[in-house]
């Protein structure tokens, strides 16, 4: 905190500063990445946040009490629940889920989350704060009865309500829903039914672990277009273990086909806490048995040309939509916007003013937290003013054409001045434009943009590939 001897410095020269602190950074970190491997080794690749979670620290959790004690923030407010219950667990799942609890057990799980949405409620920063968006994720948040998602919604909206919220998403495993449940899902206010596909083909479905089988996805799907959610999403994954790519074309043809009003497209990875890698490490294996990364590539390009064929429009490194005018992602772009997030669940994660913050990962010290009244907060980090623009430069980035005036009104920085050396990289290598005021990914960068991060991390964060 300043003294009244030493004055705040002006907006103009705080930027100034921040502008000079980044390029500084930026070139002493900016010693180019080696080609990748082309082969699928264990780790996170997916750049999902920054600074990475493996930096956020368990000394830090005191402070988002600090934070939520401050006047009624005025950022647009996100709400999201995790819903850690699954039928069965994914070979590739390195999500927090539980496949073995009762109905008692999972009730007794919905109630502690509701008791964690009054104790924010109860805070400064949140209190009488409306959601721009709201987001189930899981898990399985359609694996819940009728009668407990109508319980936890009512208790929620008591608190945050989301009558006038822009989206609200949902996840759902298809053969989890009976057409009386999308009804339900559907009178809760769903927005965006956000379906985990993620294969049409019953051998790969079950070799990678999945519950669901093609009969189930296509009744679920045909059920939800019947009942006209605004926005149906399906997921799908190229390279999933013994796929080929006669059977991904044979995925992307079917997906066409349903005329969803969005897809996204992930590239298969193998994070170290899923069954695959503990099989790949029991049998002292390095290279996970799922298609490389050039393969994968080659995948996920095709389909984005069958798409776009078909009417739709490449939004991001992983998103196809059918209606750019209509269909947003609001969730996504508000967050990679440094919007809060109000975040609630077992080992979720959530933002606030600046200062991310993580869960207990574990459901029994999480709803110890709360039996005894406080915030389950196990980590957390405070960035600061050069994290949080490179942050929202890194993320944004993944949306394949940003703005340099962008970030000079909110920030005070030309990023095009301060991030010059891994631009030009990047330019060098093809992977990248810059004209006039606009930096744009070709389709070869948008397809590896996760790994071309990195070229923008500072030092201290570079090469760092956790979960």
């Amino acid at each position: 905190m300043a003294s009244e001897s030493s004055p705040v410095p002006s907006a103009p020269a705080r930027s100034a500063a921040l502008h000079a602190s980044l390029g500084d950074a930026v070139r002493d970190a900016h010693v180019p990445l080696a080609k990748p491997e082309e082969a699928t080794e264990a780790g996170n690749y997916f750049v999902a946040n920054y600074p990475p979670f493996s930096f956020w620290q368990r000394e830090q959790a005191g402070l988002v009490d600090e934070v939520l004690s401050r006047p009624r923030g005025s950022a647009d407010l996100g709400v999201y629940f995790h819903i850690p219950f699954c039928r069965k667990r994914c070979h590739f799942c390195y999500f927090r889920v539980y496949t073995d609890r009762n109905a008692a057990e999972i009730n007794g799980y919905l109630q502690a989350g509701l008791r964690e949405f009054r104790l924010y409620g109860s805070k400064p920063y949140l209190a009488g704060r409306k959601p721009k968006f709201v987001y189930f994720g899981g898990g399985t948040p359609s694996y819940l009865s009728v009668a407990q998602l109508t319980e936890l919604t009512t208790g929620m909206k008591e608190l945050f309500p989301w009558d006038e919220a822009e989206e609200v998403a949902f996840e759902a495993e298809p053969g989890t829903l009976t057409e009386k449940k999308l009804e339900a899902i559907r009178d809760l206010g769903i927005t965006r039914l956000s379906l985990g596909v993620e294969n049409f083909d019953d051998h790969i479905l079950e070799l990678n672990g999945r519950a669901h089988r093609s009969k189930e996805l296509h009744r679920a799907i045909a059920f939800a277009k019947a009942l006209q959610f605004p926005q149906i999403n399906i997921d799908l994954i190229a390279g999933m273990v013994d796929e080929t790519e006669d059977n991904w074309k044979r995925c992307v043809e079917q997906a066409i086909g349903y005329q969803p009003e969005s897809v996204t497209i992930y590239q298969m990875e193998v994070p170290y806490n899923t069954t695959i890698y503990q099989e790949m490490k029991a049998a002292g294996q390095l290279t996970a048995p799922v298609a490389d990364w050039a393969t994968k590539r080659h995948w996920v390009s095709y389909a984005f040309d069958e798409f776009e064929k078909a009417g739709y429009t490449v939004t991001s490194a992983t998103t196809v939509v059918k209606d750019p005018e209509k269909t947003k992602f609001v969730y996504r772009d508000s967050l990679w916007a440094g919007a809060d997030l109000l975040s609630a669940g077992v080992a979720s994660f959530g933002h606030f003013a600046g200062m991310h913050y993580q869960n207990n990962a574990d459901i029994g010290p999480y709803m110890m937290s709360l039996d005894q009244g406080q915030l389950p907060v196990y980590r957390a980090y405070q960035t600061n003013a050069e994290e949080r623009l490179l942050r929202e430069f890194i993320l944004r980035l993944k949306l394949g054409r940003i703005t340099s005036s962008y970030y000079v009104e909110k920030y005070g920085v030309d990023p095009r001045e301060s991030f010059a050396q891994p631009l030009a990289y990047l330019q060098s290598e093809g992977f990248l434009t810059l004209a006039g005021d606009v930096i744009t990914l070709n389709r070869e960068g948008l397809l590896q943009v996760d790994r071309l991060l990195h070229e923008f991390f500072l030092p201290q964060h570079r090469h760092a590939r956790y979960t």
